[in-house]
């Protein structure tokens, strides 16, 4: 029976994914890394580089305590998982320009064999040794094994010191600049990428991205250990890990680990007792957990009723939700949200059809953010934002009932081929959104930042009229401030660039996304197009490319066949490159936006050159110049 039980507890991290955040590092955390040769935590972060009293070539070594699933060996099937990190590299100013060795995210097979020049293989020059291992390097020295012309470069490394994959990197930057980088792995496509900042002359520079499609189960061992090493040079600098967070989609199916664990307790009627038992504590515990939040939630939310502050939309049980869209079934299935699933439901007791959103129970969404879009969506009234009609929180469920679009989503005609929308019709759809973020902007009593303007976040109701939609990201803002310090939010390929650098939302911010849309409207293109997984085509930066060299007309959809009005698709892709514009104070506000598309005002001038941005950690103003296309096309999300 003991070791019945032994073997339960052994499936339960078999089971498990990881996921964690820490937005802030310090001592206190301590026991959750294994720290090696020279790495320690101070208030400032994980001291990943050894400092100066450590013998000048020993490794510094962090490594997340618990291990990572990363495939299983009897189903193949393989995990996806994410992760966001910032670094900074700190060094004597005498020492400025100087080769030292770099810095290294990796997966491996164990960390007893994290060990050798820059952390890990015995021997660089080699590719004998068995260990395993996928390291991300963000190297400042040049090895002679490096292929990349340039010392400061970022590689992909598969159980060898040698790049299979490396770009440039823009390390200009001295003490204290904190590096930005996102990695993820997508287990369907089997493609790794890494998104990472860079910095020229003490200001941020740009966003380069390196792409490889790679089957981990291939390169890596079921499980894997994941962490960071560094190493000094002959001249000190030091790596701190500031932030770090991850998160993984278990490569293992619920539905088979639970068959195993019943095929397991059947063998003993205590053990099934026991299990059961454990199982009715936790769910009556999570019960009531649900319950004390659906009726704090129930409580402020009703109280709002009572003010008027909530007027409109009505509150919904679960049952008549759950009946409207047959029980969520898959086919009723609309699409995938910001935030959860959105099913075609239909009510009987007013014969309409409506749109439910599910707010899925893993998001990070919760259920303040829920209550905050009901009150913010709620209280606003005009024809191009998407109704909500209700809402309901029962039974450990966040629900949101819209007003159903039957076009769907603009994205949908635009990319997916559902239809092919006439000039007229995206002309209007055009002035249709600009109007909508106008009333959020000026109009209405307080500021809403959309925060999430997209053209899949734009829905097209019978008639082919544009309604603005998804308030899971919005924030209400003092008018005359007109931004709020956030977290990053928003959807990579539609955020302005200094919401990377600064995360200062603001009116200017909302317009370069709806420059962005507006592009796509008249082109017919996403905003970033991927090309054989290598190359990136920044949507903007092609047409601004093309205005420069006046055949800007070329970006026009080729699929409309020249039937179009050429003084408008002019004047849309001008007013889109204006609202794009990376210095956010020469952006127009979206009243001048409707002035220009109403034929109300005269086209903008713009430069010839895309302007290149250059931003300051400290403040969200920053200065542009014009610059020869070849260097401006990396200045945000670069190839």
């Amino acid at each position: 029976m003991t070791i019945l039980a032994c073997f339960l507890l052994t499936l339960i991290p078999y089971a498990s994914s990881i996921s964690f955040n820490f937005t802030t590092i310090s001592p206190n955390i301590r026991d959750q890394f294994i720290l090696e040769g020279g790495a320690y935590i101070s208030d400032d972060g994980i001291q990943v580089t050894p400092n100066r009293t450590v013998p000048v070539r020993d490794i510094g070594r962090v490594t997340y305590a618990q291990q990572f699933h990363l495939w299983n060996k009897n189903s193949g099937e393989l995990a996806s998982f994410s992760t966001n990190f910032s670094f900074v590299k700190s060094f004597d100013p005498d020492e400025r320009y100087r080769n030292d060795d770099g810095f290294i995210f990796f997966l491996a097979q164990n960390s007893s064999m994290v060990h050798g020049a820059m952390g890990l293989q015995p021997d660089p020059t080699s590719d004998d040794s068995t260990d395993k291992y996928v390291w991300v390097e963000f190297d400042t020295y040049c090895n002679s094994w490096d292929r990349s012309s340039k010392c400061d470069h970022v590689g992909i490394n598969l159980n060898s010191h040698a790049s299979i994959k490396q770009t440039e990197w823009d390390n200009d930057m001295p003490s204290k600049k904190e590096c930005q980088v996102w990695i993820t792995y997508d287990s369907a496509s089997k493609i790794l990428s890494v998104l990472f900042t860079g910095f020229r002359n003490n200001t941020f520079f740009k966003q380069d991205k390196l792409f490889l499609e790679v089957d981990l189960r291939n390169e890596l061992p079921e499980w894997v250990v994941l962490g960071f090493t560094a190493a000094p040079g002959k001249l000190f600098d030091q790596n701190t890990v500031k932030s770090w967070t991850f998160d993984s989609f278990n490569s293992q199916p619920e539905k088979k680990i639970g068959l195993i664990v019943g095929l397991t307790v059947g063998v003993s009627v205590l053990i099934v007792l026991f299990v059961m038992l454990a199982f009715v504590l936790w769910r009556r515990k999570k019960n009531n957990d649900d319950h004390v939040e659906e009726l704090g939630c129930s409580m402020e939310m009703n109280h709002e009723l009572e003010l008027g502050l909530i007027t409109g939309p009505r509150r919904f049980g679960y049952l008549e939700l759950a009946r409207a869209t047959t029980g969520f079934a898959e086919e009723k299935k609309l699409g995938e949200g910001s935030f959860g699933g959105v099913y075609k439901g239909f009510l009987k007791d007013s014969s309409a059809y409506v749109a439910v959103k599910r707010v899925s129970k893993s998001s990070k969404q919760g259920i303040k953010e829920y209550a905050s879009e009901v009150r913010i969506i709620s209280r606003l009234r005009h024809r191009n934002l998407v109704q909500l009609t209700g809402w309901c929180h029962e039974k450990g469920e966040l629900l949101l009932v819209y007003e159903y679009m039957e076009n769907r989503s603009l994205d949908t005609h635009l990319f997916l081929a559902k239809s092919l929308l006439s000039w007229g019709t995206r002309y209007k759809i055009a002035i249709d959104l600009a109007s909508a973020i106008l009333y959020l902007h000026e109009e209405w009593k307080q500021c809403v930042l959309h925060r999430d303007i997209k053209s899949s976040n734009v829905m097209l109701d019978s008639s082919f009229n544009a309604k603005l939609g998804d308030f899971g990201l919005a924030k209400l803002v003092d008018p005359e401030k007109g931004s709020e310090t956030t977290l990053l939010a928003g959807t990579l390929g539609y955020m302005a660039p200094e919401c990377v650098v600064t995360g200062k939302a603001s009116k200017e911010s909302d317009v370069f996304s709806f420059g962005v849309v507006a592009l796509e409207i008249v082109c017919g293109r996403k905003s970033i197009n991927y090309k054989e997984q290598e190359k990136q085509i920044w949507l903007v930066e092609w047409v601004w490319a093309l205005y420069g060299s006046g055949t800007i007309m070329e970006a026009v959809d080729p699929r409309l066949r020249l039937e179009f009005d050429e003084n408008e698709a002019k004047c849309l892709m001008m007013v889109g490159l204006w609202c794009v514009h990376p210095d956010s104070r020469l952006r127009p506000s979206m009243r001048q936006v409707i002035q220009v598309l109403n034929a109300e005002a005269s086209l903008p001038i713009l430069p010839l050159n895309m302007p290149v941005a250059s931003y300051t950690t400290t403040s969200s103003l920053f200065n542009c110049s014009n610059r020869d296309m070849s260097t401006s096309s990396s200045y945000l999300y670069g190839r």
